[in-house]
């Protein structure tokens, strides 16, 4: 029996539907933030930059679902999006009040950091278009059913951004399920959503509603003493929480150690379910990884998983082609990784950085 009861790809539009926001990402390079005088601009979110990973890396046909504010800069992240070949045709184009009084669209600025200044992202992000979507404003059964898709993908930054999208998050698991469309959930937390909202244990309730309408789980949550958890710390937390969600089938996460902004120990595990309690997957160890910009890294972790699951359904092979990615996606800068396929696959076969000529 099949790991992941994948439907058919003869019967489905989409290998890949993802739920979030896009932002504008601004950038300003080697610089930072509170001194810029020009930014580079990327379109970027934590949904979204999945559902361009599987398409431009690993060549699968995905589609994004959110909302923009029709204006110039909902437009501009329009036309991001085009150039990455995610399908747009889902956006839903709210109209523009002007100002933005009503709603407007995400800006993102973000420094890379570099040595001992760590990474800082700076998001403007309230009463978004995306942030207003509410049970109701997608016809799932149109979506997944009549036109079909075989893998749904969203995440705790789009349930994060406020009560309707929580909500909405909810009718999308609950309607992908019915169609028997494999569901994957990343835990996502950032601090900054949840600042206002009552914090983690806030984020905790809102997790535990929706865990259970998962299949794939991406991240979890390790308590330690220490700054950085062990590995039998990730283990242990698995099998909590699988323990806790039984409908989980496959749970995987990364594992990083911060030694600086720009060197990073990597890697990733997977948890498969099977006979007994299941069976643990390791990568390779990326020890003082390299870095440009972290961003986005665990997102490409994540293309690479859902890809790996989606063509071999080998576990191994699918945390071996997560973290590769992710590691890629760390060398180039942007949210969205840069990477192929072939170049995935080298670097997970254990290939060198030599030149090629």
């Amino acid at each position: 029996m099949a790991l992941l009861p994948l439907r058919s790809p003869a019967d489905c539009r989409y290998d890949a539907l993802a739920l979030g926001e896009v932002m504008v990402r601004l950038d300003p390079g080697e610089g930072r933030i509170r001194t810029a005088r020009s930014f580079q601009v990327w379109e970027g979110g934590g949904e979204y930059n999945v559902a361009r990973g599987l398409r431009r890396c690993f060549n699968l046909r995905t589609g994004i679902l959110s909302a923009l504010a029709d204006n110039e800069v909902g437009r501009l992240l329009e036309d991001l999006i085009m150039q990455g070949d995610v399908d747009s045709s889902m956006i839903r184009w709210i109209p523009s009040d002007g100002i933005g009084r009503k709603t407007r669209n995400g800006i993102n600025f973000t420094e890379r950091g570099f040595g001992v200044r760590g990474a800082l992202g700076v998001s403007d992000r309230a009463n978004t278009a995306a942030s207003q979507i509410k049970p109701g404003d997608f016809d799932w059964d149109e979506i997944f059913g009549t036109l079909g898709t075989r893998w749904f993908h969203t995440g705790g930054v789009f349930a994060a951004l406020s009560e309707n999208s929580a909500e909405a998050t909810f009718e999308a698991m609950t309607a992908a399920r019915r169609h028997g469309v494999i569901v994957s959930y990343d835990l996502n937390y950032r601090a900054s959503l949840w600042q206002d909202q009552g914090g983690k244990s806030r984020a905790n309730q809102l997790n535990q509603r929706l865990l259970p309408l998962a299949d794939v789980l991406i991240g979890v949550e390790v308590k330690s003493e220490s700054v950085v958890p062990s590995l039998e710390e990730f283990k242990k937390a698995i099998i909590l929480t699988a323990e806790a969600h039984p409908n989980l089938k496959v749970i995987a996460t990364t594992m990083r150690q911060v030694k600086s902004a720009t060197r990073n120990d990597w890697a990733g595990l997977c948890w498969a379910v099977g006979e007994l309690e299941g069976k643990f997957y390791q990568s390779r160890e990326y020890p003082n990884l390299e870095i440009l910009d972290r961003i986005g890294g665990g997102d490409s972790f994540a293309s690479g998983l859902i890809y790996g699951l989606m063509t071999s359904g080998d576990p191994q092979e699918s945390v071996n082609l997560a973290t590769a990615h992710g590691a890629l996606a760390m060398t180039t800068p942007g949210d969205t990784s840069m990477a192929s396929l072939a170049d995935v696959r080298k670097l997970a076969e254990g290939g060198s950085a030599r030149v090629e000529r």
